[in-house]
Formats: structure tokens, sequence, C-alpha cells
């Protein structure tokens, strides 16, 4: 690649898009961007600063200022806010539970998705190209990505691989743990983003039957076609 490349990367919970998202960028020697991580950061800080999630204006006014550094090398993508690293700890339970009030804001969407866009211009530019996943990150943060990609799996498939990663097994009463947080904050997410379907230009990878080598194998051909063409 002689110029910088954008690789935009949308999914529902469990697709593998963050696992395979850094593989890529990993493979291509480029940034990678997790802007879920984002949403969740944001999250972080307003129970932190204990501004009610359900006061809306307010959750938009952090967004517009809080102290956010995210890491964008994908092996260690770190994230900062403030002075506190708070990589391990958006990740926790309290989070994932609050995270679908922030992620649903329509007030904050917009703060966040331009962002992004900055995040994503500044990235390709520093590293020669990035990989950014998230949600409606190939139809609304960078709709001009020349690779699109909607990494999709089967519910089955999904519950299967979240399973394993919470609770480390995927045996039916694993599945039916995760069942809720999963169905559930997509439904929600999907009031105000399009992760689903594929729009126009969007190349859907469908992992349901791909183990994670295959997974990687499959978007990286959709990148490597694309640049091409």
């Amino acid at each position: 690649m002689t110029a910088p490349i954008v690789v935009a990367i949308d999914g529902p919970s469990g697709s593998g898009k963050s696992s395979v998202s850094r593989a890529v960028a990993r493979e291509l020697g480029v940034g990678y961007l997790d802007t879920g991580a984002m949403y969740r950061a944001l999250t972080w800080w307003c129970l932190a600063q204990d501004i009610d999630l359900t006061d809306g204006p307010a959750v938009v006014a952090a967004a517009e200022d809080f102290p956010l550094a995210i890491g964008t090398d994908p092996d260690d993508p770190r994230v900062q806010v403030g002075d506190s690293d708070v990589t391990t700890e958006i990740r926790s339970e309290r989070v994932t539970a609050a995270v679908t009030a922030v992620a649903t804001n329509v007030g904050v969407r917009p703060v966040l998705q331009q962002a992004q866009r900055d995040l994503i211009a500044a990235i390709a530019e520093d590293a020669g190209g990035v990989v950014a996943e998230g949600r409606d990150i190939t139809t609304v943060v960078a709709p001009e990505a020349p690779v699109r990609i909607l990494l999709t799996a089967s519910e089955e498939a999904r519950l299967r691989r979240r399973s394993t990663e919470l609770h480390g097994r995927s045996d039916d009463s694993a599945v039916a743990a995760t069942r809720d947080q999963i169905v559930q904050r997509d439904r929600a997410d999907s009031t105000v983003s399009q992760f689903t379907t594929a729009s126009d230009g969007v190349v859907t990878v469908d992992t349901s039957d791909l183990d994670f080598e295959g997974s990687v194998a499959a978007v990286l051909a959709v990148v490597r076609e694309r640049v091409r063409a």
C-alpha cells in the first residue's frame, strides 16, 4: 500500500470484530481504533463523576470534553481517561451494564462520531492506515472508506464465542447466562445504529463457520481485493 488505507468494520456483539480487527491491523502494519471503547470510557467517566446516565444533556456535556486518550497499537490498545488507565475497568460488569444508556443517547453519538472521524484521519496519517471497528463505522463515521466490511455471525455462534470469552466455556448454562446481555444490547443499539445488514458497497463476511484464523484471512482477502481495485 502506497497511500494510507482505512478499513471500516461494523458488526454485532460476539461477531469477533475486535479480535479480528486487531489481527488485521497487525498483519497490515497499520493502526487500530476500537470505537466501542470510547462509549465505554465515557460511561466509566460518567459513573466516576456521578453523572446520572438518564440525564441526556449532562451525558452529552461530558462527552464533549472528557479527557480521553485511546491507544492505537493493535497489540496494546490502552484506554486512559485523565490520569486513570481504564483499559480493564471499561470491560467490567458495572460498565457493561450501563454502557447501553450512553451508546443510545442520540446527543452523544454525533459527538463521539466526530471524534472518531478525527482519530481515523490522524491514525491513518501517522501509521499509514487504520482498521476502525465498532458500529456505524461503515455508514456514518467512515462511509467513504475504501474498505468497508460488515463482520457477522449467527446468533448461536456469537453467543458461544462471547460465553467462552466471559465464562471460559460455552456449555448451555454459560450460553444462557450470556444470552440476555448479547441479545438485549444488540436490540437496544439497533434503535440508533445499523449493524445487522450491509449497506451498498459494504462487504459482508460471515464468520459463523470460521475459526479465528479463517475469519482474519477472510477479512484480509477483502482488504487486498479492494486495495487492488
